[in-house]
């Protein structure tokens, strides 16, 4: 398969991760599922040759949802309303 496919492929995975990392209610499921798809950002990011904005946006998401995930204090059962 061409190199541009992969690229393609891993752009529309990050898209699709990014999309549904917003549709569960809970906020520590949000933050995993958005956190994994900040990496497929990044690689995404390294595929189309060193596009700076993009990896350097989607390295500090990544940076806050560990932060969140990690070692900020957690509450328990903390769900996302929407209010």
């Amino acid at each position: 398969m061409d190199a541009s496919i992969w690229t393609n492929i891993i752009g529309y995975i990050a898209m699709t991760l990014l999309v549904i990392s917003f549709i569960p209610k809970q906020i520590k499921t949000v933050r995993i599922v958005n956190l994994i798809a900040c990496m497929f950002f990044v690689g995404y990011g390294i595929l189309l040759g060193w596009a700076w904005p993009i990896i350097i946006s989607n390295v500090a998401v990544c940076c806050v949802q560990i932060y969140h995930l990690f070692f900020a204090k957690q509450k328990p059962n903390v769900e996302v309303t929407g209010k």
